[in-house]
C-alpha cells in the first residue's frame, strides 16, 4: 500500500503479510476510501487464509470467521469493508465446502477472489467516469471535499474519475479541493494526485466554497461517498453536507460518484449509519504542534449524512441514478446483476 498518512511529503510503499498489519493499516488511515478499504479487506482475508492450518472445512471456516471479526472492527462507516469480508466469506465457504477438502486449493481460490475485487475497481471507477464525464460542462469549474481519487480506490479513483474522464474527453476543467479538515485529505492526497496528473487544482480551506458559489464560480460538486442508503442518502467525509447545502442554496448541482458496492441496500436511509467518531488528537494537534488547549473537550466525526434530497444525481458504474434512488439505484443494481 501507498501510505497516506506520509504523503504528501513523502511517498512510500508499505508491504504487508500478515491480515492483523492490514487490519491496522485500515484503523490508522495508512490506506483509507470506502472503495481502497474493500479491497484491503478482501486481501488481508486473503492473507489471513495463508496463516490457517486446517484438515476440514469447519475448522478452516471457523478460523476465517475469527479473521473478519478483527478486519470488521476496524471502522465502522464504510460498507465496503464490510462488503469485501463478506464476499471473501462467501467465496471461502464455497471453496472449502468442496470435498475432498484441499487447503491449498482454498486459499488459492481466495488470492484469485482478491486480485478480482482489484481489477473490478479499477473497471468500475473507469466506468462511473464516463458517465459522470458527461455530465460537466465543457469549461468546468469543479469543487470537490476531501479525497476520492486514485488513493481512495485500487485506481483512477470515483470523484476524481469523473474529473480524470472528463480531462481525457478534452474538456478544461479546474478543480477546487477542499482542504478537508481535520485530517487535511482534500489538501495533502488530492492535491498530490490532480498535480501528478497535471491537472489544475486550486486549494481551498474549509470555510471559502460558499463564497466562490455566490460569485458564481463553481459549476458542480462532486464527491465520493463511503456508505449511500437504498434512499440515497449519502455519509461522506465530514463537511460533505455542509457543502451540499451551500450547493443546493446557489443552485450548484451536486453529484456523488460511488460504485454500487458503495451502495448499503440493506438500510432505508442515512439515519441507520454508523458514524465513526476518532480521537481528539486530530483536531487539537497538527503535526507535532498543539493548536488546542490541553484537555478541551472536542467532536471528531469523521464523516456526515447528506440527504437526498440534496443530491443531484449518483453516478454509478451501472449508470447515473436519479431521484428517486430508492427505484432508481434497485434498478441499475438489477442491470448489474
Amino acid at each position: 500500500m501507498i501510505d497516506q498518512t506520509r504523503l504528501p511529503a513523502e511517498f512510500t510503499i508499505v508491504a504487508y503479510r500478515d491480515y492483523r498489519e492490514v487490519a491496522t493499516a485500515i484503523k490508522d488511515m495508512v490506506v483509507r476510501g470506502a472503495p481502497a478499504i474493500g479491497a484491503a479487506a478482501a486481501l488481508g482475508m486473503a492473507l489471513g487464509a495463508y496463516r490457517i492450518e486446517a484438515d476440514n472445512a469447519q475448522d478452516f471456516l471457523s478460523q476465517m470467521a475469527e479473521i473478519a471479526q478483527i478486519l470488521r472492527q476496524t471502522r465502522p462507516t464504510a460498507v465496503n469493508l464490510f462488503w469485501g469480508i463478506d464476499r471473501m466469506i462467501a467465496v471461502a465457504d464455497i471453496a472449502a465446502r468442496r470435498q475432498p477438502f484441499d487447503i491449498h486449493k482454498v486459499r488459492e481460490t481466495l488470492k484469485q477472489e482478491a486480485i478480482a475485487v482489484l481489477d473490478e475497481d479499477e473497471r468500475a471507477n473507469r466506468a462511473l467516469g464516463a458517465y459522470g464525464a458527461a455530465l460537466l460542462p465543457d469549461t468546468a469549474r469543479v469543487l470537490t471535499h476531501c479525497n476520492a481519487g486514485a488513493l481512495a480506490c485500487v485506481a483512477y479513483g470515483t470523484a476524481l474519475g469523473v474529473i480524470r474522464a472528463a480531462v481525457e474527453q478534452g474538456k478544461r476543467v479546474a478543480v477546487f479541493a477542499d482542504e478537508t479538515r481535520p485530517r487535511l485529505q482534500g489538501m495533502k492526497l488530492t492535491a498530490w494526485e490532480l498535480m501528478r496528473d497535471g491537472i489544475d487544482v486550486t486549494v481551498l480551506s474549509d470555510n471559502t466554497a460558499g463564497y466562490l458559489m455566490s460569485r458564481g464560480e463553481i459549476d458542480c460538486v462532486v464527491v465520493g461517498a463511503d456508505r449511500i442508503a437504498a434512499n440515497g442518502d449519502t455519509a461522506n467525509k465530514i463537511g460533505t453536507y455542509s457543502v451540499a447545502v451551500l450547493a443546493n442554496a446557489h443552485g450548484v448541482p451536486f453529484y456523488v460518484a460511488a460504485p454500487l458496492s458503495t451502495v448499503d441496500f440493506a438500510i432505508a436511509s442515512g439515519m441507520q449509519i454508523p458514524i465513526e467518531q476518532r480521537g481528539p488528537e486530530e483536531v487539537t494537534i497538527v503535526g507535532q504542534s498543539r493548536i488546542g488547549p490541553e484537555g478541551v473537550k472536542v467532536l471528531n466525526y469523521a464523516f456526515d449524512v447528506t440527504p437526498s434530497r440534496l443530491v443531484s444525481a449518483i453516478i454509478t458504474e451501472a449508470g447515473v441514478a436519479r431521484a428517486p434512488y430508492n427505484l432508481s439505484l434497485r434498478e441499475l443494481r438489477d442491470t448489474r446483476e
